[in-house]
C-alpha cells in the first residue's frame, strides 16, 4: 500500500513563512514511514518571488534530503485537479532501497550534448547501469526539450523518463525549475531512481485507433505520400468514410496519426503508437503532412482524440498496468497532464486523478499541468502534447 509509504498536501494560501513552517512540520509529523527519501513540490507563479524562501522552509521543517520540482499554474494531490487555484503541492515519499541522484542540466550542457555519444553519463556521473530510470522537470523556455532528449535516450538507452515542462504566468516567458534549495529560471533538473526502486507508468495519449495499421510506403522529411503503396489522402479519406456517421462527426477536426515505435512487436495494439498532430492534407498530390518525421515502412494508423477517446485510452491503459503490476509494492506517484486537459476537455475537474485512484490506491498522487508531458512509447522517451503520464515508484 503507497499510504505505507508517501503522503502528499496541497497549501492553498500565497507566502506565509510561520503558516509555511508550521504546515512542514505537522505533514512530516504525518509521514507514515520512519525517514523521507525524496520530496517533490510544484508551486503556482505566485511565489515566484519567494520561490527559495519557500524551498528552505520546506526542506528543513519537513526534513527532506533531497527536494526537487518545478512551477505551474496547474496543481495535482491526490485526487483532486487544482487548475488556476494556486498554492503549493508537495509530496514525501520513503523509498526503501532506493539510490537517488540529483542533477542539473544545464541549457549549454544540452547544446553540447548534441556532439556526441556518452556525454550524459560522463556529465552527470550516473552510469546507465546504476539507474532504473528518470523524473525529470524542464524549463519551457529556454531549454530545447527535444533535443536534450535525443541526446538522453542515445546516452540512457531503454530507460524511462517521467515529466514534463514546467509553466509560468501568462504571459510572461518565465518558469521556475527547483533542486534542493536552489531556483532555477533556465535548464532542468533530473532525478536518478535506482537501487531497490524502479519506475513504471502509463503514458495516455488522448487517443483511440480508427481504421487499419498500414506500413508508409513514400515519405519525404514530415510528408507522407503514400501509404500501403496509395496515396495517403486517399488512405485517411477512405479511413474516415468507413466510420459510422456518429464517428465520423466525431472525428471532425480531432484527426491524429499513431506512429509505431517498435515495429519488431507482432502486433500492434493502443500504447504502442506514438500520436503525432496530423498537420494537413492535399488531395491534388495526395499527400499529408504530419508534426514528426516518419520513416520509410514504419507502421501507422490514424487516430481520433476527444474527450471520449481520452477516456478510453486512459482507463484502458491503466487496466493493463494494474494487471502487470500485480503484486508489485507501490511507493506512490506522480502525475503529469497536459494543459489541454483538464476541465476544458473533460467538462469537469479531476477526470484523469479519479480514473487513477479507480485503478491504484495512491492517496500520495502528486504531479501538476504541464507545457509538454514526458514518457517512453516502446523503449524510447518523448515529448507529449494532450498526455496524461502516470509516474509509480515501484519496488524493483
Amino acid at each position: 500500500m503507497s499510504g505505507e509509504y508517501s503522503i502528499a498536501a496541497h497549501w492553498p494560501r500565497g507566502f506565509d513563512e510561520a503558516g509555511l513552517r508550521d504546515w512542514a512540520a505537522g505533514l512530516r509529523a504525518r509521514f507514515p514511514a520512519p525517514s523521507v527519501s525524496l520530496g517533490l513540490v510544484f508551486l503556482s507563479p505566485d511565489f515566484f518571488p519567494h520561490a527559495r524562501e519557500v524551498l528552505e522552509i520546506l526542506r528543513v521543517h519537513a526534513r527532506i534530503p533531497l527536494l526537487a520540482g518545478c512551477s505551474s499554474g496547474g496543481l495535482i494531490v491526490g485526487d483532486a485537479e487544482l487548475e488556476n487555484t494556486g498554492g503549493l503541492v508537495l509530496a514525501l515519499y520513503s523509498l526503501p532501497g532506493a539510490n537517488l541522484t540529483a542533477v542539473r542540466l544545464s541549457p549549454e550542457a544540452v547544446e553540447a550534448s548534441a556532439d556526441g555519444g556518452n556525454f550524459w553519463p560522463a556529465e552527470t556521473g550516473v552510469a546507465p547501469a546504476d539507474v532504473n530510470g528518470w523524473l525529470a522537470f524542464l524549463d519551457t523556455f529556454h531549454l530545447d526539450a527535444e533535443g536534450w532528449l535525443r541526446s538522453w535516450n542515445r546516452d540512457y538507452p531503454a530507460l524511462p523518463v517521467y515529466g514534463g515542462l514546467a509553466s509560468g504566468r501568462f504571459p510572461e516567458p518565465l518558469a521556475q525549475v527547483y533542486l534542493d534549495g536552489e531556483v532555477f529560471e533556465d535548464g532542468g533538473v533530473a532525478i536518478a531512481v535506482g537501487g531497490g526502486v524502479a519506475l513504471a507508468g502509463v503514458i495516455s495519449q488522448g487517443c483511440t485507433p480508427i481504421g487499419e495499421a498500414w506500413p508508409l510506403t513514400r515519405v519525404e522529411a514530415n510528408l507522407i505520400r503514400h501509404i500501403g503503396n496509395r496515396p495517403a489522402y486517399a488512405v485517411l479519406s477512405e479511413t474516415v468514410q468507413n466510420l459510422s456517421a456518429e464517428e465520423q462527426r466525431k472525428a471532425q477536426g480531432n484527426l491524429c496519426i499513431g506512429l509505431v515505435v517498435n515495429e519488431y512487436l507482432e502486433d500492434f495494439h493502443r500504447g504502442d503508437f506514438l500520436v503525432r498532430n496530423l498537420i494537413g492534407g492535399d488531395p491534388q498530390s495526395g499527400a499529408i503532412a504530419v508534426g514528426a518525421r516518419p520513416r520509410l515502412g514504419q507502421t501507422v494508423q490514424f487516430q481520433r482524440r476527444d474527450a471520449a477517446a481520452a477516456d478510453e485510452d486512459m482507463n484502458e491503459l491503466l487496466a493493463r498496468a494494474k494487471d502487470r503490476l500485480a503484486g508489485t509494492v507501490v511507493y506512490g506517484g506522480c502525475l503529469f497532464c497536459c494543459n489541454g486537459r483538464g476541465q476544458g476537455l473533460f467538462g469537469r475537474a479531476g477526470h484523469d486523478t479519479a480514473l487513477v485512484r479507480k485503478h491504484f490506491d495512491l492517496p500520495a498522487l502528486s504531479g501538476f499541468f504541464c507545457n509538454g508531458e514526458i514518457g517512453p512509447v516502446g523503449e524510447k522517451n518523448f515529448l507529449h502534447g494532450f498526455t496524461a503520464a502516470l509516474a509509480l515508484f515501484v519496488k524493483k
